[in-house]
């Protein structure tokens, strides 16, 4: 890393203010020649930004950050302009004439990562960090960052380590007076260990959905008053509601925030039998779609005399919602609870019903551990060695190496041992200047 890479660091358009950000060991230099001198380290001092021919580019504030102690533990600099977009043009223009390179998307947090100042497990944080649309998104992002998951894997790591020093002493010390039951001294700590690894595995599902939103589908009949009540808990037309059936023929997704949580509401094709060779792939994407949901919402209507059961129903988690109660007089029964989507006092139990579910789901004491399927598969990796290391017939020398890929899977998670391929996957889905 031996060039210097700059990046804006602030979203595109008109804004009173946009940061630019330098990293690199010619940062220092670039900002002397943009403005005259460098100020004193970490602390923020106005100066007049000239190109190399010596026009004014902007009046700006600008901080000079030393390394090892910044963000990338590289030198850099901090760049704060007015937002016009010419004036971070004309900038950034200066900075490439400087023979500066511009950032690739997540490079600053890379060689955040490569310098120590954070592990993969914190890089992948701060992604979340950025992304973060909720409440329970950011604490999640920010218990990540701030190393909650990099601290279970260092205990982890130690109890490792210390069932491995008690295979050890069994394979390297065979003739000296060592208790011939020492492998099953490492028993009980493997045992504690795949117990907490097992539940870090299981609760990443948490975390996942908690990043990418709890699946609600609205499923039946044509015009049962699926995009009526979309649009009524979206607050918004987002789909077109007509008296013609099958008006629905793909998804519409619409995200919402229930209880602090990301909730992704569907609407769905109405499910009938048809020779409609485009609705009939619609009815096959609504089954699918909602055989995957976290949640699904039957609606039927009560206008209409249903004796057949809805389909695919599972008791006691999806819910039943009779509708067009105002219209019709209905009251609730075996079918469902009556309902409307055009009466405040429906919607709002609704909402409040919703909100309960996706609490007791994704809710709990504290944001889970591990939130991504590639923590997950490593958990589940390491669990499989540790069981097969605590076998009752398992030699020590292959309980031992057992022990090692496992830890080997746990060091993976921070990135402590990692592959080239894995580190560009989760730098790629960074946005430039982070």
């Amino acid at each position: 890393m031996t060039d210097t890479i700059f990046a804006p660091a602030t979203a595109p358009g008109r804004a009173a203010v946009a940061v630019v950000r330098l990293s690199g060991p010619a940062a220092g230099d670039a900002l002397r020649r943009l403005s005259g001198r460098l100020p004193k380290p970490r602390r923020a001092s106005l100066r007049r930004l000239r190109d190399g021919a010596g026009a004014l580019l902007d009046e700006a504030l600008v901080l000079w950050l030393p390394g090892p102690a910044s963000y990338t533990g590289e030198d850099s600099v901090e760049l704060h302009l007015h937002g016009g977009p010419a004036v971070v043009a004309g900038v950034l223009d200066a900075l490439s004439a400087l023979g500066l390179r511009l950032a690739e998307p997540g490079e600053f947090t890379r060689r955040a990562f490569e310098n120590g100042r954070l592990d993969l497990a914190q890089a992948e944080g701060v992604a979340d960090l950025i992304e973060a649309e909720t409440e329970a998104q950011r604490r999640q992002a920010l218990d990540q960052v701030g190393g909650r998951l990099s601290g279970a894997q260092a205990r982890w790591r130690d109890a490792l380590i210390e069932a491995l020093a008690v295979f050890e002493a069994a394979v390297d010390f065979p003739d000296e007076e060592i208790p011939a039951d020492v492998a099953r001294r490492a028993a009980p700590i493997l045992s504690s260990l795949i117990a907490e690894l097992r539940a870090a595995a299981a609760e990443t599902e948490r975390g996942e959905r908690v990043r990418s939103g709890y699946r609600i589908a609205l499923m039946g009949t044509p015009n049962a008053g699926k995009s009526t009540l979309l649009n009524a808990l979206a607050r918004r037309e987002a789909a077109i509601v007509t008296a013609t059936a099958g008006t629905t023929r793909d998804i519409i997704e619409v995200p919402l925030v229930l209880a602090g949580y990301k909730v992704i509401l569907a609407d769905t094709a109405g499910l009938r039998e048809t020779a409609d060779e485009i609705e009939a792939e619609g009815v096959r994407r609504a089954q699918a779609w909602g055989a995957e949901a976290d949640l699904r919402i039957w609606l039927r209507d009560g206008t209409v005399e249903v004796n057949d059961p809805l389909p695919g129903i599972a008791a006691g988690e999806d819910l039943v919602l009779v509708t067009k109660r105002d219209l019709v007089n209905l009251t609730a029964s075996g079918q469902g609870r009556s309902f409307s989507a055009r009466l405040p006092e429906d919607l709002a139990w609704l909402e409040e019903a919703l909100a309960a579910r996706v609490s007791a789901a994704l809710g709990g004491a504290e944001p889970p551990a591990a939130t991504r399927l590639r923590h997950r598969e490593l958990l589940t990796e390491a669990v499989a060695r540790l069981e097969r290391a605590a076998g009752a017939e398992i030699e020590p020398e292959l309980a031992a190496e057992d022990v090692r890929l496992a830890a080997r899977a746990l060091d993976r998670i921070t990135g402590r041992i990692g592959s080239e391929d894995v580190l560009d996957r989760v730098f790629a889905s960074f946005c430039i200047g982070k």
